[in-house]
């Protein structure tokens, strides 16, 4: 692999402000020869929710990925130290679309959340400091109940929960969410906002995600990236939303009420997914 591609998360190469949590400087990525991220910069404000947003095939999840180091880019990707006034590489909590699993798998959502806290096999048992842990975990994310479910059993939603609560195990400084609402129907996709809210009120994280869904962008996000292979705005949703924006981005103006107001839920026409339904990146 060239030098031009190799992975190159530069921490302390260049002074961030103390309100950076990440900042992306002319982030690039091809496939097959073909740009998928040209030049993307972008900044993403500590403390607060950063919503990408964009049509089909704009990078989105590719943006995510170049940040966890899964995909190979140019350009360079800058990341704030710790919280709290931490002096090393900040502590990052991912929360996919999906996960790939065998449904019969006979494995419960406790036995799920210990994997990565004890080295001793399941068949075992699970540690009971560890099982407390898993416990705590799903109290946070508002479910205790689903401590000894068979994880192949659960809906879209629940598994959600107990993702992030995968996630919040590391006790992250940066939580990265792809499309946390996919396949997640309306009322729970709000009460996942709401839950997301508190917990970054109450853990002071940096939260970074991608959504299709712009009435949870202009109601949630404090701040906007629009993204289709390059940046096309970023700041404040009341800012970078106007009509302008959107026909940049989609083609077609969806109706976004601006500012706080808008339709719960509102998906633009570049997505071509129903409401629930994954959004292709």
């Amino acid at each position: 692999m060239s030098g031009l591609w190799r992975i190159t998360c530069a921490l302390w190469s260049a002074p961030l402000t103390p309100a950076d949590a990440v900042r992306f400087d002319k982030g690039s990525v091809r496939r097959s020869g073909l740009p998928i991220l040209d030049e993307v910069s972008a900044v993403v404000p500590r403390g607060g929710c950063t919503v990408i947003v964009g049509p089909n095939g704009a990078g989105k999840t590719t943006l995510l990925l170049a940040l966890l180091g899964e995909v190979p880019y140019r350009g360079r990707i800058r990341m704030g130290t710790g919280g709290q006034g931490a002096t090393s590489a900040p502590r990052i909590g991912y929360v996919p679309q999906r996960i790939a699993l065998d449904r019969g798998m006979p494995l419960t959502v406790t036995e799920f959340l210990a994997l990565g806290e004890q080295v001793r096999p399941l068949w075992l048992g699970v540690r009971r400091d560890v099982r407390r842990k898993a416990h705590d975990l799903l109290r946070l994310v508002r479910a205790p109940h689903l401590a000894d479910r068979r994880l192949g059993a659960l809906s879209g939603g629940e598994t959600q929960r107990v993702l992030l609560a995968l996630a919040l195990q590391r006790e992250p400084d940066l939580l990265v969410l792809d499309e946390p609402s996919a396949g997640v129907d309306f009322e729970g996709e709000h009460l996942f906002c709401e839950l997301l809210e508190e917990l970054r009120a109450r853990r002071g994280f940096t939260q970074l995600m991608v959504s299709h869904d712009l009435g949870m962008v202009a109601h949630h996000a404090t701040h906007v990236i629009c993204l289709k292979r390059r940046v096309v705005a970023q700041g404040a949703p009341a800012e970078v939303l106007p009509p302008e924006t959107l026909n940049a981005l989609f083609g077609l103006h969806m109706g976004l009420i601006h500012g706080a107001a808008g339709p719960p839920a509102c998906r633009p026409a570049g997505c071509g997914a129903a409401h629930g339904e994954k959004c292709r990146d």
